[in-house]
């Protein structure tokens, strides 16, 4: 008997959201798309969201979790003192032995706790030093200073002082793996600059501001997205819908997957937050567009007084309009009276605002390529912090690679009502049909067969293949296939063509730049493809318990798939000699940014238990070990071997027969 396609609960109509082409393949986001700010109807909706973009922040800048933090080992030294201010030379240690330079502005005259301000510089050519009509970065300073704050201006890397990487690094598929960037160099870079200001003693900790324009900008609402501890922020000429940041510095992989800038800017709700734009570059829209969005955030929190808005008729700038818009705003939040105008800014020489003018480093300075390895030596560490040894530790451990899984895959079990389909053809004994999630565009073929006597002791199984929905068809032609052989043992099948295999082949252009920051790779959709399926399997079998089996690389992606699908899924996986111990292999044939930080192998490893669980075809290399600790730790079994497997002995995994009634059991008499 042929079941019909349906998911309880789920409207006719939803059939029709199934789309022609999967989006996946046509919508490729970059800097330049034109975004839409979503609409988030209640507090919680927002509230919501902005602790889900924290995260994604933190983990694509590789600061998930956050690295323990070392002494900055401050050094302030070479005081100028100036009418009303005085100046220092600042270096600090963000991490052992990369080092991060500024210069301290200060009030002079005067006593006690001033507002502490951070203020990364943008990208000027002359860095913290540019002095133009444009922008003036010593102009802030001493203006500032005068006024009543105590400003640290620092480096972004690649710039003056903190030239031990270059400022066009882009690492390569290894950095990207283990999220090692330049964007979360910088964005450490000013949480530390916080730290700094805030060991001051003459810097009140409850008053702390942010400001930047252009790339200094982008620092800076991200800064504020994370880091509470910034009261009040000025992102200069950054937060736009039509333009997401042209440098490097400004993307790291998967920071804008299904995310922009203007998100990014209202996670400052609902602390004073000031949008300044120009009416001669991609801000040009705020008043209509941008502000509005943000504004929009603001009100739902009941903070809406706490948010402004100007817009400059100049070009791309930091000009001394937009720099006195900025002090007014500061002064009535933080509590510093005006005036708020420029007058006399001298510009020091720059022997005399370098920290490392005529100076070394200190001898602990590393190169890029060690602060790499030591970066990576300390994820490694923290992973295996993690390595569950009882229950308690297991707790802890899915805890944490739950997360880190998550945000470096960006994937989700959907709920029932998310799914729709549409019925393709009619097969004997089963049907093709297409799957998707509500809203997302995605488009994956499928096909579900049944036995003719279903077997109670077989839940249904969704087996997946590198070859999809064609090699399944045709093993449930052949007398010894594999899918034969489960149908005649009474289970029923479902297969889908996971993305970029099978009938979901189709061209998608990955050559523009950041494609990474904006788009999802090929294997991270796998990944979540099979999660959909896994849904609509259980809502189609209406069974709480289902198997995955995958087959050659497939068994790679039902591995990670099976660690965040939750109870309720057995898993029969093909490790496909994969080399688990290899950057290479996994840029070669697993690639999902972030992966090797967020804990790869060992991470699923500990999500997998309690269910049924076979892992076969295993490397040398494959950390059995952490595999056997985290079922022992759940007081359950794992079946590891690492020889291949013969498809006679899947399918009797897959669909055991039920034992036979035992002779002595009682008939049943009918009165």
């Amino acid at each position: 008997m042929i079941r019909l396609l349906a998911v309880t609960g789920l409207a006719a109509a939803a059939l029709a959201q199934i789309p022609d082409q999967d989006a996946r393949h046509t919508t490729i986001r970059h800097t330049d798309t034109h975004f839409q700010m979503p609409v988030y109807a209640t507090r919680a909706a927002w509230l919501e969201r902005a602790a889900f973009l924290r995260q994604q922040i933190l983990a694509a800048s590789g600061l998930l979790p956050m690295p323990e933090k070392t002494p900055v080992n401050a050094e302030v030294f070479g005081r100028l003192e100036r009418e009303g201010y005085s100046i220092e030379k600042v270096l600090l240690e963000t991490y052992p032995g990369f080092y991060l330079g500024g210069n301290l502005y200060r009030p002079r005259g005067r006593q006690g706790r001033f507002p502490g301000v951070v203020s990364p510089h943008g990208h000027w050519n002359y860095g913290r030093l540019e002095h133009q009509p444009l922008g003036s970065i010593p102009a802030r300073g001493i203006s500032l200073a005068r006024q009543g704050h105590v400003v640290f201006i620092y480096d972004m890397v690649g710039y003056n002082d903190a030239t031990q990487a270059p400022h066009a690094w882009i690492g390569g598929a290894r950095e990207e793996l283990w999220s090692i960037n330049l964007l979360g160099l910088q964005l450490y870079n000013s949480i530390r600059a916080v730290d700094f200001l805030l060991s001051l003693s003459d810097v009140d900790p409850n008053r702390i501001a942010a400001t930047g324009a252009s790339g200094g900008a982008t620092q800076t609402f991200l800064l504020t997205a994370v880091d509470d501890r910034v009261h009040v922020a000025a992102p200069v000429n950054m937060v736009s819908a039509i333009m997401q940041g042209g440098s490097v510095c400004e993307n790291a992989p998967n920071l804008r997957v299904n995310a922009f800038n203007v998100e990014f800017a209202a996670m400052m709700a609902p602390r004073p937050l000031l949008m300044v734009s120009a009416t001669g570059d991609w801000t040009r829209n705020s008043p209509r567009e941008e502000f509005p969005a943000v504004q929009g955030i603001y009100r739902l929190l009941d903070a809406e007084s706490n948010v402004a808005h100007t817009q400059i008729d100049a070009p791309h700038n930091y000009n001394q309009a937009s720099r006195e818009a900025v002090y007014k705003f500061f002064g009535a939040r933080l509590g510093v009276p005006g005036p708020y105008g420029e007058k006399g800014i001298r510009p020091e020489q720059p022997a005399a605002m370098l920290s490392l003018y005529e100076r070394q480093r200190p001898p602990n300075a590393v190169s890029l390529a060690q602060l790499t390895a030591n970066l990576i030596a300390d994820a490694r560490r923290g992973i295996e912090r993690l390595r569950p040894r009882d229950a308690a530790s297991l707790r802890a451990a899915r805890q944490a690679f739950r997360e880190r899984l998550e945000f470096s895959l960006l994937v989700a079990a959907p709920a029932a009502a998310e799914l729709v389909a549409q019925k393709k053809d009619a097969l004997a004994g089963g049907e093709t049909f297409f799957l998707g999630r509500r809203g997302h565009g995605d488009r994956i073929p499928a096909a579900w067969l049944e036995p003719r006597k279903p077997n109670p002791a077989a839940p249904p199984t969704l087996l997946v293949h590198p070859e999809g929905v064609a090699w399944f068809l045709s093993s449930s032609q052949s007398t010894n296939g594999l899918v034969r052989t489960i149908l005649n043992r009474g289970g029923a099948v479902m297969s889908i063509d996971a993305f970029q295999t099978g009938h979901a082949r189709a061209p998608r252009d990955s050559t523009k730049r950041y494609f990474t920051t904006f788009n999802q790779t090929d294997d991270a959709h796998r990944v979540q493809d099979i999660l959909t399926a896994l849904a609509w399997l259980r809502g189609r079998s209406g069974k709480m318990e289902v198997n995955l089996a995958g087959l050659g690389m497939a068994g790679v992606w039902s591995c990670f798939a099976r660690a965040l699908a939750g109870d309720g899924v057995n898993l029969a996986a093909d490790l496909a000699q994969f080399r688990a111990d290899s950057d290479a292999e996994f840029a070669a044939k697993f690639f999902i940014p972030g992966l090797r930080r967020a804990g790869d192998f060992r991470a699923a490893a500990v999500l997998l238990p309690p269910g049924k669980t076979l892992l076969y075809n295993a490397a040398p290399a494959f950390p059995a070990d952490w595999v056997k600790d985290a079922f022992q730790a759940a007081g359950a079994t794992v079946d590891l071997r690492d020889a291949a497997m013969s498809e006679d002995d899947l399918a009797a995994w897959i669909a055991p027969q039920p034992p036979p009634p035992s002779r002595g059991a009682a008939k049943s008499t009918r009165r």
